[in-house]
């Protein structure tokens, strides 16, 4: 399987994690390495989680009392540990990196990566080589955590030791939410790229910088952003700045959130690489026991203080490190630069020229004055025209800097939280930001029973009406929480004329909703997803069973204002395995596509099961396909799906890349068509394994209110 998206159009460039499903841990059998790995969809099992049953953490924080914590957070800053003293006197630089980097590892293309977990805490995000000493910060704040316990998580805390850094430092900042719960071990779902060593030079062919792997943001592995010492370590501040564009783009950062990212970040504390880095002992977790999950430690020689090795550079970028101000583009703009190498061996800048009063004092002794640096990425925003530009907007207006710094700051540490709705805490702001994908609330008294008749009566097929649904509700994510059916944005652009949603019959299908919406008082997302509740109610009682399909009214309608259209852009589908379609051969294969969306939905492998059979038999398939569609009895919630896949009497005779034959093995005729995502289902053990339950004579029953509890969850997934 290719391990590079930038493939040849006839391949075309696929969306997901390379080699993330079929790549087996050490600890499994290496043996079959392109068996389908199902670990994504068990990962953060309830068997994790050392809560009690019930803990809710966004109910348990809501007891949490801020200002105190604030206080103790605001007196950690400057209350500097001999075992890892502060430079200056103040954890402010530090405690800032470490909710920088931790929130940095957001992209957009997938909604993965950011701080909303805590999972800077695990590998292999706690021993990249860019987190080097950010242990050091969580070890830090473990009495804070300690002291505050179940009301307060990793999550929250990295992010908000973060803010609170830069208030004690003089900044006026944006706001602050709670809600990010903890998990407990590793993620597997998070695709980091194929490279075996780090910062391998790969991701970019050659000079050529447009072909950066979807979806990755950094430049290389282990990195965040990009190399600060230049492209693949070599200086050249104009192709860094296009790195830099490309990058900050893929975390929905435009040019002014980028150059006000960068200069805040540097306007306090410094790089550290005055020691030899050969020196630093293993990473967390490659570290002895007695190193107690710290890594990164010198036993050869003085490594605190000024004596620090972390990224290899350094020096500060301003004046005065712990302060709040306009230094950065002072320093920067200022003054001319040079080429020079760092203590340990790394490429910066240096200043030339520089007047005494310029340069920032010695972490420890504040009577001696040393060099300040600027890195390739600091250089970028000098000589980039349109970096240039804005910095010098910047320079010359400094409350306007701070006030877009603040805000951008609240979005780097805040996209992946999710809609506004999920904001906890007194520091929430009143606000309404477009890139929170804004929802107004929808009206709950309407007569639901006379819309359902309504909808009932309208001549919509099943297919129609679940398929309508399902691909309005489809978008959501479980890594950032955006997309969803409330908003009922299928029904603006981008989203009504995406390929994967049938634009002409989704318009036509819109066009009756709309109106018994209108006539109902009731919103379009609430009649979308109604009406996908109908033609399930309809199909489960043409199985005869008679099984409640719940609906909870409540959706509101978004408006195009409303609308963030390129940054929903990334939410497009161009594959679905639970309606059997790929838009065109990708390099990963079909059955993977499927475990990608199936994870980013939230579901489970036997949820995916279920839901897979489900939407064979109501024909809900992209294009009104018969692929998959093992029955004669189309829009009737029957296991059939699983009752013929599971029959010895076909055979499965290949036909194309990705279609097959189901012949009836005594005459050789074929019966049905099938893809690779319907065989896996009974060519994978594990999945066969569930598909056999679903197919049992006795569990018939149990399919269907199987599909329901997950067509269910599927249609109330963003609701929060």
């Amino acid at each position: 399987m290719s391990s590079k998206q930038n493939a040849s159009p006839a391949t075309g460039q696929c969306p997901v994690m390379h080699g993330a499903n079929t790549t087996h841990a050490s600890t499994q059998l290496p043996w079959w390495p392109n068996a389908l790995n199902l670990d994504i969809l068990h990962q953060h099992d309830a068997k994790t989680n050392p809560m009690d049953v019930g803990f809710n953490y966004r109910e348990e924080v809501k007891k949490l009392d801020v200002p105190a914590l604030k206080k103790d957070l605001t007196a950690l800053m400057t209350d500097s540990q001999d075992w890892w003293p502060a430079d200056w006197g103040h954890y402010g630089g530090l405690m800032i990196r470490m909710a920088w980097h931790a929130a940095g590892t957001y992209r957009i293309a997938d909604g993965r990566g950011g701080a909303g977990t805590g999972n800077q805490r695990f590998a292999p995000l706690n021993s990249w080589p860019d987190n080097v000493n950010l242990d050091k910060a969580r070890r830090l704040l473990w009495p804070i955590k300690k002291k505050y316990g179940n009301k307060l998580s990793w999550a929250d805390l990295i992010v908000l030791a973060g803010t609170v850094a830069y208030e004690s430092m003089g900044l006026k900042t944006f706001g602050f939410s709670f809600g990010r719960e903890d998990i407990w071990h590793p993620e597997q779902d998070i695709y980091w790229g194929v490279e075996k060593e780090w910062l391998g030079a790969t991701r970019y062919d050659g000079d050529n910088r447009d072909t950066l792997e979807n979806p990755l943001a950094a430049v290389q592995m282990g990195l965040i952003y990009v190399n600060p010492e230049g492209v693949n370590g070599k200086s050249d501040p104009l192709k860094t700045a296009h790195d830099v564009r490309i990058t900050f783009a893929r975390m929905a950062m435009n040019d002014e959130e980028t150059v006000a990212l960068t200069a805040g970040g540097h306007t306090v504390g410094k790089a550290h690489g005055n020691g030899n880095p050969n020196n630093l002992g293993p990473v967390p977790e490659a570290a002895d026991v007695a190193e107690q999950g710290l890594g990164w430690i010198n036993h050869i020689t003085r490594a605190v203080g000024r004596d620090t090795v972390s990224s290899g550079i350094e020096g500060a970028w301003t004046t005065h490190p712990t302060r709040w101000d306009n230094g950065y583009f002072h320093m920067l703009l200022n003054h001319e630069w040079e080429l020079t190498h760092s203590p340990a061996g790394a490429s910066q800048w240096k200043a030339i020229h520089i007047k005494p009063e310029d340069m920032p004092v010695d972490v420890q002794d504040p009577t001696l004055r040393v060099q300040p640096m600027m890195t390739d990425a600091d250089m970028a925003m000098k000589m980039d025209p349109a970096y240039r530009q804005i910095s010098e907007r910047f320079y010359k207006d400094p409350e306007y800097f701070s006030q877009v710094f603040a805000r951008a700051w609240f979005k780097l540490t805040h996209r992946d939280l999710g809609p506004k709705a999920r904001y906890i805490g007194p520091e929430v702001p009143s606000e309404d930001l477009i890139w929170q994908d804004p929802v107004p609330a929808g009206k709950v008294d309407y007569d639901v029973a006379a819309v359902q008749a309504k909808i009932a009566a309208s001549g919509l097929s099943v297919r129609d009406m679940v398929a309508t649904a399902w691909d309005s509700a489809r978008t959501f994510r479980h890594s950032d929480k955006r997309g969803g059916a409330n908003g009922a944005r299928i029904r603006l652009a981008p989203q009504k004329d995406w390929a994967g949603n049938e634009p002409e019959r989704l318009a036509t299908v819109l066009a009756v909703l709309e109106v018994i919406a209108k006539d109902a008082g009731a919103s379009v997302a609430d009649v979308i997803v109604l009406a996908g509740n109908v033609g399930v109610a309809q199909a489960v009682q043409a199985a005869g069973f008679d099984i409640p399909v719940p609906f909870k009214p409540g959706r509101g309608d978004a408006t195009h204002a409303m609308t963030d259209v390129e940054s929903f852009a990334v939410l497009e589908p161009i594959h679905d395995g639970f309606r059997n379609w790929v838009e065109k051969h990708y390099a990963v294969s079909p059955e993977e596509l499927l475990l990608d969306r199936a994870q980013l939905m939230g579901l489970t492998a036997h949820e995916m099961t279920v839901l897979v059979g489900g939407m064979r038999v109501l024909g809900t398939n992209h294009g009104s396909s018969m692929c998959g569609v093992f029955t004669d009895r189309v829009g009737v919630l029957s296991n059939d799906f699983f009752v013929h896949l599971t029959d010895m009497a076909y055979q499965w005779k290949p036909t194309g890349k990705n279609t097959y034959d189901v012949c009836d093995r005594q005459t050789g005729k074929p019966k049905w068509t099938a893809s690779r995502v319907d065989l896996v289902f009974g060519s994978n053990s594990v999945l066969r394994a569930y598909a056999e339950v679903y197919a049992q004579d006795d569990n018939r029953e149990k399919f269907a209110r199987d599909f329901v509890a997950v067509w269910t969850k599927v249609m109330n997934a963003d609701r929060f």
